[in-house]
């Protein structure tokens, strides 16, 4: 689409009651970063409380309408999903606004690929809107979902805010208060909502005068259903006024309570309290657990008593149940779960492990559940069938669940779809490591409204990381790791090996494992960083990097934590057998040299006496470096002794990789858990934001 073009959902599939708004974008150096948000107005275009708003603090709505499922990471950027059931939008409302912020009003100029897709109920994209002409704005409405003679239509917008998150709310009724990143809560310019539709192309500036505006008359012939080829809108960014305070009313009767401000800023989290000190007599009395796992022997027994726990806590737990249903399509409603059920299928039946079952306003949602454990493999034959039997029955999924990690482009089984069948069946895919993190995320950092949920949920978690249940998360580096490890030291590995890239994929769905394990602790956002080129496609980026091993022998990724100084950088070389991380920080722009290396010392008196830490400079030489153990008497040697610019210092530290060359999860998986995690709280943690802030 188009800027400025609308269309009817109705023409874009059959059911479009329940869609998926995707943004997307990218960024060069793999550390841009966007928040979603949404909006509900009325015919006033405006939000009829601050409750109408939905962004990181307010990601649910009650009535199941809006659900913000959170980003991903891509091939080439990260995607923010928004689900959006049409059929639970209260009465009143006649628009909804998908918009993103960046943090501390970071300009969208910085990301690449700007992209918003409607996606069906099965998954399939309806439509995509591209924004190319993004600068310093630090807000941006990409569309609107809206109201037009009883149908809903979509929108492409693409207009921004000077003025970030604060801007863009209260130019649509949101009360705010002053956060510390943002310098006043004045209206932004950018998109004013008015209701011009169609092929109508609007001129000039448009005034609103508070509390009223003047908007200009809407052409009743310019809205034609179902038109993508409308002009782009010319109407050019207008600026409002902040809505008048309200006052304290007269008379004896107490004054209305002033509507309650949001807060921008994204809430603080905090770990939970210490335990309470236990009642037992001695370490040998062991709490008892809901979900027992130790008395489990054989896969069988694992497989069938996870999979019925997990269920269980599903149904019982709805913000739980929501979190890992919904990225496949499943509305917001009441939550069934079902085991040991029979399908009919040819001449026996099958048994999938589970089925889930969703209700909202009489619509049912379906998918079917095939679960392993204990790295286990799925079985292709078994999720064909499963999809065969969906398509037959009108169901909208098939979910598998297993300890390996999906990866986008290379599907962890092959299944086979029939063409000719008009209903579309969603096959997707949750590791035990994500159930485990969405878990974690709701009990640890952002809470249930029920503290048997919160209970209920700290069970489960329990029973995941029992070393019995099976649920452990990516295990196994694949059939290719041993043999490449021996080809690596024979010196016999060579460029095409398809080995190669088998581990490079085993390596990438290690790094997204360690990002949901310590995305969890840490309650923030970690997300692998793709190096990669606009457009590229995630086979041929692969290739690359197998090609890369096969010469140098090292795998090379990064993780980026929400808010940290810098990326984390892991390299492992096979060769010798170590693991390095390591992060970039750049050099302030004021001050002098010694008070830099002085501070970063300083900032460094808890961190490893092992860390090395390089001083990057733009001359021809490398800078000098050192052990910060050496460093911390003399912090002074870090200063280059020519008269080269100090650009930045790289902090790093090394480690040996697990001895064993097996599959386990005691070799090399522990290593580089192991690894990223005492960077983090060793080293990254202690440095100061300000430490790699430019001027």
């Amino acid at each position: 689409m188009v800027k400025g073009a609308n269309v009817g959902l109705a023409t874009l599939g059959e059911s479009t009651d329940a869609v998926t708004v995707i943004l997307g974008w990218s960024s060069p150096g793999g550390d841009g970063d966007a928040d979603v948000s949404v909006l509900l107005l009325t015919g006033e275009g405006k939000v009829r409380d601050n409750a109408d708003f939905f962004f990181y603090n307010n990601p649910t709505a009650e009535d199941g309408s809006v659900h913000l499922l959170g980003q991903s990471p891509t091939e080439v950027g990260t995607e923010d999903r928004i689900q959006l059931d049409l059929t639970a939008v209260p009465a009143d409302i006649e628009r909804l606004v998908v918009a993103a912020s960046r943090h501390q009003r970071a300009p969208f100029g910085q990301l690449e690929d700007l992209r918003l897709e409607l996606a069906g109920p099965g998954g399939e994209r309806l439509l995509g809107f591209s924004i190319t002409d993004a600068d310093s704005e630090s807000a941006f409405v990409f569309g609107e979902i809206y109201r037009r003679n009883e149908e809903w239509k979509f929108r492409a917008i693409g207009q921004g805010y000077d003025t970030g998150l604060a801007g863009l709310a209260t130019d649509f009724g949101i009360e705010i208060e002053d956060d510390e990143d943002q310098d006043d809560e004045g209206q932004g310019d950018g998109y004013d909502g008015n209701e011009d539709d169609g092929n109508t192309s609007v001129a000039g500036d448009t005034t609103r005068e508070a509390p009223g505006r003047t908007e200009p008359k809407a052409d009743p012939t310019a809205d034609r259903t179902g038109d993508r080829t409308a002009d782009a809108m010319t109407k050019p960014p207008v600026s409002a006024p902040a809505p008048a305070p309200e006052t304290a009313a007269a008379g004896p009767d107490p004054a209305p309570a002033a509507p309650k401000r949001l807060r921008t800023a994204k809430k603080k989290v905090t770990l939970p309290k210490a335990a309470k000190p236990s009642l037992a007599e001695n370490d040998g009395w062991r709490t008892a657990r809901l979900f027992p796992a130790t008395t489990l022997k054989s896969d069988r027994e694992r497989e069938v008593r996870a999979t019925s726990v997990l269920l269980s806590v599903m149904a019982q737990v709805p913000e739980f149940g929501r979190r890992l249903t919904a990225a496949f399509g499943a509305p917001a409603g009441r939550t069934e779960t079902f085991t040991e059920v029979s399908l009919p299928h040819g001449d026996s039946p099958k048994r999938p492990d589970g089925v889930i079952r969703v209700e909202r306003a009489g619509r049912l949602w379906t998918a079917l559940v095939e679960s392993k454990t204990n790295g286990n493999p799925l079985k292709a034959e078994q999720v064909q069938d499963y999809m065969d039997i969906a398509a037959r029955r009108g169901y909208e999924a098939v979910i598998t669940l297993s300890n390996d990690v999906a990866l986008e482009g290379s599907p962890l089984v092959q299944v086979k779809v029939d063409g000719r069948r008009k209903h579309k069946v969603l096959l997707g895919h949750l590791s035990w490591a994500e159930v485990a993190y969405q878990a974690k995320m709701l009990i640890r950092h952002e809470g249930v409204g029920n503290p048997a949920h919160a209970w209920l949920l700290q069970e489960l978690l329990h029973y995941l990381q029992h070393e019995n249940s099976g649920c452990h998360g990516f295990q196994n580096m694949g059939p290719a790791w041993v043999p490449v490890r021996k080809a690596i030291d024979e010196e016999t590995l060579t460029a095409g090996d398809e080995r190669a890239t088998q581990v490079v994929e085993s390596w990438e769905r290690l790094i997204r494992q360690v990002s949901f394990q310590l995305g969890g602790e840490l309650g923030v956002k970690v997300l692998p960083v793709q190096r990669a080129r606009r457009g590229e496609d995630a086979g041929v980026r692969r290739a690359a990097l197998a090609d890369r091993l096969c010469e140098d022998g090292r795998l090379n990724a990064e993780i980026r934590i929400e808010d940290a100084v810098g990326t984390i950088a892991i390299a492992a070389d096979l060769r010798v057998g170590k693991l390095r991380t390591s992060t970039e920080i750049p050099a302030p722009e004021q001050g002098y040299p010694l008070s830099w290396v002085k501070r970063l010392v300083r900032q460094l008196g808890e961190a490893p006496a092992d860390l090395h830490v390089e001083t990057l400079t733009d001359g021809a030489s490398a800078g000098p470096r050192g052990t910060l153990e050496k460093l911390r008497p003399e912090p002074g040697d870090l200063l280059p002794k020519d008269a080269s610019r100090i650009t930045g210092f790289r902090l790093s530290l090394s480690k040996s990789m697990g001895s064993t060359r097996g599959n386990a999860e005691s070799g090399f998986i522990r290593s580089v858990d192991a690894a990223v995690e005492r960077f983090h709280s060793g080293v990254l943690v202690h440095l100061d934001q300000r430490t790699g802030r430019r001027a």
